[in-house]
Parts: C-alpha cells; structure tokens; sequence
C-alpha cells in the first residue's frame, strides 16, 4: 500500500485540482493487516468488548471477512461505546466514544488514505491534527 499511497501523494501534489473518484481498492487485506498491527494494545474496548488480542485470534480470516463487507458495501460500524470522563479542573464530565476493534482498523485504513491526499493542501506552519512524523516530512 506504501507504494501506492506515494504514487497518490506525486499525484495530489502535482494535479492539485484532481478528484480521487475510486480508492477503496487500497483497504486490501495487506493494507488492514498493516493497521491492525500499528495499533496499541490493551486499549479500552467497545460495546462488543473485542480486544486487539483477541481479534489477531484469527487475524487472517478476520480481515478477509472484513475487506470482503468492505467490498460488497455490507460493512456497517458498530456504535461507539459511550464514557463519561472527568474534565481537568472541573466537577464536569466530557463524552468520550470508544470504537470496536474492527472499526479502528478501518479508520486507520481511511486515516492513511486521506491524509495522503490532503496533506499536500496544508502549510508547513500548519501543526492542529497533523500526525508527527507528516509534520517532521516536510
């Protein structure tokens, strides 16, 4: 996926004004396995309690099932898990949404994906929300 994603970002950077109209192809099972395994362990878990652990369990079949709903567009998030956390300073509390395991792997696919093509539209001043080493690239 690496690969394809610097192939994506020569793009954005030199056709600014081209649309990305077909990059699902890029969730594959290597590309989700990837993310799987760049993901923290002992995290908090989500409404189905499935732990990272558990998931790589059978890590193989997972993903297959998991790029097969992507690509049939049956893929559907399970709602996040809702906690209440305390607010520093304050007898207030924040909401804080806890995805299922299967969901971050996901969003770390689309993550990759999206900032590959949006980061070329950003200023190297431009610091909020920017990961750590994209910010150290430029």
């Amino acid at each position: 996926m690496e690969t394809k994603l610097l192939r994506i970002a020569e793009l954005a950077k030199s056709q600014p004004k081209m649309k990305f109209t077909s990059l699902a192809h890029l969730l594959n099972e290597q590309s989700l396995t990837q993310c799987h395994h760049g993901l923290p362990n002992r995290k908090a878990t989500g409404v189905n309690g499935t732990t990272k652990e558990q998931y790589s369990e059978n890590l193989e079949e997972n993903i297959t099932d998991l790029v097969s709903r992507l690509k049939s567009i049956s893929y559907r998030p399970v709602p996040v898990r809702r906690m209440y956390i305390p607010k520093l300073n304050s007898d207030k509390k924040r909401p804080l949404g806890i995805p299922e395991h299967e969901d971050k792997i996901v969003q770390k696919g689309i993550t990759k994906i999206l900032n590959t093509i949006y980061e070329n539209d950003l200023l190297d001043c431009s610091f909020g929300f920017r990961h750590k080493e994209t910010v150290m690239m430029h």
